[in-house]
């Protein structure tokens, strides 16, 4: 699967490929746009700001890869972050 063709959780920007990794609506169906550790029962799980986000994020910059397999560094991936996030649906203005 390319980049292209990749589902990123639209408030927190991690990969959704397995069906355990999409969260759910309040009906219990499958959300389309959100990860299952940011959307639970048609809700948010978090109230937070997008900067909050992009904070709570970056603790996992090692599991963020450059092209060359390489992990970011966490400068790297929050400066990623600032640029990406803005594009996602949660933090759209």
């Amino acid at each position: 699967m390319n980049v292209e063709e990749m589902i990123f959780c639209q408030c927190c920007g991690m990969p959704m490929q397995a069906a355990a990794d999409f969260g759910t609506e309040a009906d219990g169906t499958a959300s389309a746009d959100y990860c299952v550790y940011c959307y639970k029962g048609g809700s948010f799980t978090q109230e937070c700001t997008m900067e909050e986000m992009i904070r709570h994020c970056a603790q996992f910059h090692k599991e963020f890869k450059h092209e060359d397999g390489s992990s970011y560094t966490r400068e790297e991936a929050v400066a990623s972050m600032r640029q990406f996030f803005p594009n996602l649906k949660r933090w759209r203005k």
